[in-house]
């Protein structure tokens, strides 16, 4: 089962033992929280639509820690004026993992749900956030694993591409 919930002005698609990082909210690392602002709720082919909001449902949470977010580079410019800002940004961040899923009849979907095989562990602590970078590194450890060849060849077809067409580019044209 999955809910949509909003926090922080936006708005996430959650479900059991999912963690993720959301804007930051009051309180410790290790406490519990309950996210009431249920947008939706869906099984399968059945799904509960709130208008605005799923009456009595609800979405509980422990908080896994309080961190912060990538730094980022704010930087004004107006050409031929000498004027140039620069800032930087840190967002403050709080790692939440999602426990229970709860209906409006306050049943809870998480005796219900059958574990995923994606599902993370209880002592894995990564946000969502983190997924870009893992993206990058996983065609790296295929090209490690495999045969010599494959990747020698794999290696070899982007740079002979790439020449061929600096060569084509650098001819110029002929004049008359």
């Amino acid at each position: 089962m999955y809910a949509v919930i909003r926090t922080g002005g936006k708005q996430y698609k959650v479900a059991t033992d999912d963690v993720l990082a959301v804007e930051k909210l009051t309180a410790e690392a290790g406490s519990s929280i309950a996210f009431d602002e249920v947008l939706m709720l869906g099984e399968g082919e059945d799904v509960t639509v709130g208008a605005p909001l799923v009456a009595g449902a609800s979405v509980k949470a422990d908080i896994v820690e309080q961190t912060r977010g990538d730094k980022i580079i704010v930087f004004k410019k107006k050409r031929r004026k000498n004027y140039r800002r620069r800032q930087g940004h840190r967002q403050d961040l709080t790692v939440v993992r999602i426990t229970d899923i709860l209906d409006a009849d306050r049943k809870s979907t998480a005796a219900t749900a059958k574990p995923t095989a994606d599902a993370k562990p209880k002592g894995d602590a990564k946000p969502k956030v983190d997924a870009k970078r893992e993206a990058k590194a996983k065609p790296a450890a295929k090209a490690k694993g495999a045969d010599k060849e494959t990747a020698a060849k794999s290696s070899k077809k982007p740079a002979a591409k790439a020449a061929k067409t600096k060569a084509k580019a650098k001819k110029p044209a002929a004049k008359e």
